[in-house]
């Protein structure tokens, strides 16, 4: 709770892949015996995925509109740091939707029990970068970096066995926390900033400014406390809002629904084959900037790479099939084509040749 950066780990071991696999099927199961009444006017998982209420001040006008661009209804005053957020942490950010899956979907299972949003589970993120062995400087451990007044209070094991390193005790402990600072405050941002300064501070700057508006209370938190639920911000955008649909122009969105088409197999003309190349590639690459860098037309780059940009967003790895004359531009360009996509994304904006 206490600690204010982002640890850049290696991904998480065999060992503990193991160790989470089982306490995925531990927290499934517990989902089929275990009852918490949400209370204190929580909203249900179902419902947090179709209203963003308590979300609102991430967005511009305190509402978000599934019908429209993500990017584009951002709080203004967030944008600038999200930007430059994900231009330092967006590639590390799009690895671990594919390395950190088994410890998110643990997340959902067990937020899901206590009523909360999934998108909670980003508070981890920017707390420990999914780690278990991380100690900060004032004394909090585990995943969700919970201090051990916190941890004993909701019934873990603190000393030569800490049970804020199990990653299934400790998110149970981290939901009855985050539950309970919701129920005071019923805005996640200033359940962010609660979790991280403690629920007094967030009370004070309420108070101070006169507003339960995180953006205009900021300036009354410490500013490691401002930077960190920026970094929930930042981290909420990378995976909830760069994956859809809605971050596309209308033009955009028929030219990725022609290139889905991937029921039949590409079949290439041997000129084709001679004359092109396979490169593998992971990230959130985009289709519209790749091709405008390598001079490549569009349609032919789609029918080459069927579902290019979806395959992209699931976070698994795609062969792309690029002009043999490009490959060497590709590999050169290859950082800031990555870097330009995910810009392109955030900010919503069309990408043309």
């Amino acid at each position: 709770m206490k600690w204010f950066g982002i640890s850049i780990q290696s991904h998480i071991s065999v060992s503990k892949a193991l160790l989470i696999g089982f306490s995925f099927v531990a927290g499934s199961l517990g989902i089929m015996s275990f009852t918490a009444d949400p209370g204190n006017g929580s909203k249900s998982f179902s419902d947090s995925l179709n209203d963003k209420t308590a979300f609102k001040s991430l967005f511009a006008n305190n509402r978000f509109d599934a019908s429209k661009p993500y990017a584009g209804q951002l709080n203004p005053r967030a944008v600038a740091f999200v930007q430059e957020y994900v231009r330092k942490n967006g590639e590390y950010l799009e690895k671990m939707k594919s390395w950190g899956k088994p410890y998110l979907d643990l997340y959902d299972n067990i937020l899901t029990v206590y009523g909360l949003p999934r998108e909670m589970k980003y508070l981890s993120v920017i707390e420990s970068s999914l780690g278990a062995n991380l100690v900060s400087w004032a004394g909090a451990a585990g995943p969700w970096q919970l201090m051990p007044y916190e941890a004993r209070r909701f019934g873990l094991r603190v000393g030569s066995v800490d049970e804020r390193t199990d990653y299934y005790k400790s998110t149970h402990a981290a939901a009855k926390l985050m539950r309970e600072l919701y129920a005071e405050f019923n805005d996640w941002l200033l359940v962010v900033a609660a979790y991280n300064a403690g629920a007094g501070r967030v009370k004070q700057a309420i108070r101070k400014s006169g507003s339960k508006d995180f953006w205009d209370l900021q300036y009354h938190l410490p500013e490691e406390t401002r930077n960190h639920v920026k970094k929930f911000i930042g981290t909420h955008y990378v995976f909830e809002g760069s994956g859809g649909w809605t971050t596309m122009t209308a033009a955009e969105t028929e030219l990725k629904k022609a290139a889905m088409q991937t029921s039949a197999e590409v079949v290439l003309s041997p000129e084709e084959i001679n004359n092109s190349a396979v490169v593998e590639i992971n990230g959130r690459y985009n289709s519209l900037v790749v091709t405008n860098a390598l001079l490549m037309d569009l349609n032919q780059f789609n029918r080459w790479n069927p579902g290019f940009d979806k395959t992209l967003a699931e976070g698994k790895k795609y062969s792309m099939r690029i002009l043999k004359d490009k490959e060497t531009i590709f590999h050169a360009k290859k950082q800031q084509l990555l870097m330009e996509s995910v810009k392109a994304l955030l900010e919503g904006t069309a990408v043309s040749k």
